[in-house]
């Protein structure tokens, strides 16, 4: 088995310094490249002085950068493969939002979005750009938002060339016309090697992501960790698109019939977002990130997927393994003894393996990525409890309830020293990127839901027969079969029952599932121990709702679980 330790392979003894990545035996710089600089090439501008600077390099060319800096593996699917480091996965605690006058009435401060001094983030990006001064630097410019309306035109600068990859995979890339031209709106500067000083810099520790919607400016260092890149512009989009061009940003998943009838997945890590999206017999619109416009568009934010591809297989998630080939990035991964073929089963890294690609590198896309109004909504969970139907329909008030909710639960050996499935709640199905209060984005989620007359489904992909341990996970077939029913109307005129305790319309029939599946309470060997089991969920689900109460209509109030026994 081989690994990559912090950018370079195991087969040398070498120290995990990016510094290193900067000697003169690995200057690159002097090989055949082509770049595509815009008029004003300058990043004196940034801070950033005397920088070897490349301007938007083909992903060829950077693959081949990062692999002769011995930063990347050439895999047998193509791609390469690197190491991120020591972040596997985002820090939220260590993701800060600037305190200013344009963001201090308007952000909801917290746990989630916490604040950082103005004047401390004009420090700490001095120290930064100081440190990017005189390095190699890798620069790419690109779009985010596939509605040119709402276009948001980003500067990425990066220390590494597989990050710079990992840009030009995930975000929109401009026309070389569009290049010569180009004047960002947002620029993010991102330097794993550099580490804050948490005593001096007001960060938490040596790591730190941090968003100045004033400068519109995004901080990156001490993490190599590359969804911090596009989380960030995310992040940015939540607060930009809602709160000043009245456009609802989405965490969630995007595809569209031929016939134009679009689905939205809304859902947390490990639900089943981006596999479920990937249907060989719809079109792609994106994978992660979504805005839903007032004249009933839904367009993409993004140029790429970003999936994981732990236990992955050819047979289970066939787009999705096919577009692991030049030009994909993967992330934590490990090789099979002698090899260059990936070991997608090997978690010893991480259970977060990753792969970013381009979304041309799926063949069934919808080009441009915008579709009309969705007709069908659905809400992923993986409920470790085995207690949530695998499908159910809700009403306007449960949509409502289950979208603040945003429910789904870790199992044990997902993170150090979960022994039982513990409950995750995340307001909208994405709370650490949202800057907003979260009544605010399901407040304009409810109002598009009842003008476009959508149907909402919870999907269960979780555990059935019993609890993590003792249950099994859903079967992929099965849902896939739910979810083909809901979005070709098998569902709408089947017999419906309801759940006792959450309420929930669980239909009695769907094609090609059997029956006893669709009550989860049928599965159970022990339905005592299910009662009580979905009594201690629904508990869970209204003491964290306890929060949001205030905010809540009646309908939304409504729909909290019944606990139908005492504790």
């Amino acid at each position: 088995m081989c690994k990559l330790i912090y950018g370079r392979s195991c087969d040398r003894a070498i120290k995990s310094n990016f510094a290193s990545l900067n000697s003169s035996e690995t200057n690159f710089l002097s090989m055949n490249f082509t770049e595509i600089k815009p008029a004003d090439a300058s990043l004196e501008k940034y801070g950033i002085n005397e920088a070897e600077a490349r301007w938007n390099l083909k992903p060829s060319d950077l693959e081949e950068i990062s692999i002769q800096k011995e930063m990347a593996i050439r895999t047998s699917s193509g791609a390469i493969t690197i190491n991120t480091g020591e972040f596997t996965g985002r820090s939220p605690k260590d993701r800060f939002i600037v305190e200013d006058e344009l963001t201090k009435d308007a952000i909801w401060w917290g746990d989630i979005n916490i604040k950082f001094a103005p004047e401390k983030f004009t420090s700490l990006k001095g120290k930064l750009t100081d440190y990017l001064s005189g390095k190699e630097v890798y620069v790419r410019d690109v779009y985010a938002c596939a509605d040119e309306r709402f276009r948001l035109k980003i500067r990425v600068i990066n220390e590494l060339p597989w990050s710079n990859l990992f840009a030009y995979n995930m975000f929109l890339r401009p026309s070389e016309e569009e290049l010569k031209d180009f004047e960002p709106d947002w620029v993010i500067l991102n330097a794993p090697g550099f580490h804050a000083d948490p005593a001096v810099d007001g960060t938490r520790q040596h790591n730190f992501a941090i968003l100045n919607f004033s400068e519109q400016t995004a901080i990156i260092g001490g993490t190599g960790y590359t969804g911090e890149i596009k989380k960030g512009i995310f992040s940015a989009l939540n607060f930009i698109l809602p709160h000043q061009r009245n456009v609802l940003s989405m965490h969630c998943s995007a595809n569209v019939g031929d016939n134009g009838d679009t689905a939205l997945f809304f859902g947390l890590s490990g639900t089943g977002k981006t596999t479920l999206s990937a249907d060989p017999d719809r079109k792609l619109i994106g994978d992660d990130e979504h805005g839903w416009t007032n004249d009933n568009t839904i367009f993409n934010f993004e140029g790429g997927c970003y999936a994981k591809v732990i236990d992955l297989s050819e047979e289970k998630e066939p787009d999705i393994f096919h577009a692991i080939k030049e030009g994909a990035l993967l992330e934590n991964v490990t090789l099979k003894e002698s090899s260059n073929q990936v070991d997608y089963h090997d978690s010893s890294i991480t259970e977060n393996t990753r792969v970013s690609y381009p979304i041309y590198h799926i063949n069934n896309i919808k080009e441009p990525s915008l579709a009309d109004n969705p007709k069908n909504i659905f809400f992923l969970t993986c409920d470790a409890y085995g207690v949530l139907p695998p499908i159910s329909r809700l009403t306007p008030g449960q949509a409502a309830f289950h979208f603040i909710s945003g429910y789904t639960a870790k199992v044990a050996g997902t993170e150090a020293g979960i022994t039982d499935p513990v409950t995750a709640f995340s307001a909208c199905f994405g709370a650490p990127f949202m800057p907003l209060h979260p009544t605010q984005y399901a407040d304009m989620l409810s109002k598009k839901m009842q003008e476009a007359n959508v149907n909402v489904w919870l999907v269960n992909t979780g555990w059935s027969g019993g609890p993590y341990g003792v249950g099994e996970r859903m079967k992929l077939k099965y849902t896939r079969a739910m979810i083909t029913a809901a979005l070709n109307g098998k569902l709408d005129h089947v017999n419906y029952k309801e759940h006792t305790v959450f309420g929930l319309m669980m239909p009695e029939t769907c094609p090609n599932v059997p029956d006893e599946v669709l009550h989860p309470r049928n599965t159970w060997e022990n339905k005592e121990e299910y009662d009580s089991t979905a009594n201690k969920l629904a508990r869970k689900f209204n003491d964290n709702f306890d929060k949001y109460a205030e905010y809540a209509n009646e309908d939304i109030l409504a729909s909290r679980p019944k606990i139908t026994e005492k504790v």
